[in-house]
């Protein structure tokens, strides 16, 4: 009986222990996993922008004065040359009737210059046949010869002065024709900035009065560009985008323009990229905001990874001393993997990704990477294949719970 007492407490000690040191082993490592797929990949540059009319023509005045009618608002459709606001023209016709009245005048006396000059060279003629019948002295003669000259230079002043009246009489009118403001292309009206009886002055700098966007059916969308990515940019690339006002469309465009000038804000340097856009439903409005991607290249039918795939670095744990996983490592850098393949890092950048082995620990592989689209990479070579399960990211360690402490619990 003795002997059974002894041997139960032995066994009882014995599975204490192993209880113990089972809850107190160090839990395993959990890794969250995304399957090595064959797909299609986009790389795109992203940019913010504004929708814009193609022209926009902004119509201001020629000359001052008071707003006396308005034949357009927002929003109509205009014609080239149809009459939009009228500037009250009293002012300009009693100018238009001076300086017609200033031309007759001048006209009047040109007609009078030229019968003073006739008349004076019928007297040079007489007076040139009485001095050769010794009538008249020299004398007389030059007088008749220098008022004849005079008469002529009094004609040449006459002319003069009609063109500059009739000079006159032509900015008047033409005063007075733009009194009439008249739009100065085909077009939609997107802004009104006058009123009736307002008045505007034309200054060094003209007034906008209207604004005018010739086709709303054509527009562009002005983006900034980071000069890391404008190199990556040519003219006919796809682009799709997104306005606020319509989260759930993606519209197309493509790139039309790359402008050469830098556009420098707080040390950064941009530059403009003009996307074409068709809006033929008129859904697009002028100042929209768009969230443009421009598709740089497109691949198909290729094996790609997760992006986060090589981010991934491996937690190291208190008694890993590197085994494996550093003997990967160190294969990794030396000489090339059997698989591996010929000529890597010819074909793209080699970058590091981590599998599962047997024993469910981490084991790094290398693989040629190419285009991504943000989420996913292009793999191009490497000892990787289709369905391969590769690691994203290390699971939170939960805690085991122990069977407490072999002394029992703390009173």
């Amino acid at each position: 009986m003795k002997k059974i007492a002894v041997l139960v407490i032995l066994l009882v000690a014995a599975l204490g222990a192993v209880g113990y040191f089972y809850f107190k082993k160090p839990p395993k490592a959990q890794y969250k996993t995304q399957k090595a797929e064959r797909g299609s990949i986009v790389s795109t540059v992203s940019a913010t922008g504004t929708l814009n009319a193609v022209v926009t023509v902004q119509v201001g005045t020629q000359v001052s004065g008071t707003i006396s009618k308005l034949y357009v608002d927002f929003n109509s459709l205009v014609r080239k040359g149809q009459p939009i606001a009228q500037i009250d023209p009293a002012l300009f016709t009693s100018a238009v009737q001076q300086a017609r009245g200033n031309a007759l005048n001048a006209e009047a006396g040109l007609a009078r210059a030229k019968v003073t000059a006739g008349d004076a060279k019928r007297t040079m003629g007489r007076n040139r046949q009485l001095l050769a019948d010794g009538i008249i002295s020299q004398s007389d003669m030059d007088a008749a010869q220098t008022a004849y000259d005079s008469a002529l230079t009094g004609i040449r002043a006459a002319q003069a002065q009609v063109l500059q009246t009739r000079g006159a009489l032509k900015q008047a009118e033409t005063n007075l024709n733009y009194a009439t403001i008249r739009s100065p292309v085909d077009g939609t009206v997107v802004s009104r900035n006058v009123d009736v009886g307002q008045t505007v002055a034309a200054s060094f700098q003209t007034p906008t009065l209207f604004t005018i966007a010739q086709d709303l059916t054509k527009m562009q969308i002005d983006t900034s560009v980071d000069e890391s990515d404008i190199s990556r940019l040519q003219v006919g690339q796809r682009a799709n985008f997104t306005v606020d006002s319509y989260p759930e469309l993606q519209f197309e465009g493509a790139v039309v323009q790359i402008r050469n000038a830098p556009v420098v804000t707080q040390n950064v340097v941009t530059y403009v990229v003009v996307i074409g856009v068709s809006n033929q439903d008129m859904k697009l409005k002028p100042g929209m905001t768009a969230n443009v991607s421009v598709q740089i290249q497109r691949k198909d039918d290729v094996l790609k990874i997760p992006s986060a795939a090589l981010r991934f670095k491996p937690k190291r744990g208190k008694d890993d001393k590197g085994g494996t996983e550093e003997r990967a490592v160190r294969g990794e850098r030396g000489a090339p993997k059997p698989g591996a393949p010929a000529g890597a890092g010819e074909k793209g950048p080699s970058q590091r990704l981590y599998l599962l082995n047997g024993q469910g620990k981490p084991v790094p592989v290398p693989v040629l990477t190419g285009i991504t689209d943000g989420g996913f990479v292009e793999v191009t070579g490497g000892a990787i294949k289709e369905n391969d399960e590769v690691i994203v990211e290390q699971l939170a360690e939960k805690k085991a719970s122990g069977m407490g402490s072999p002394m029992g619990p703390r009173f």
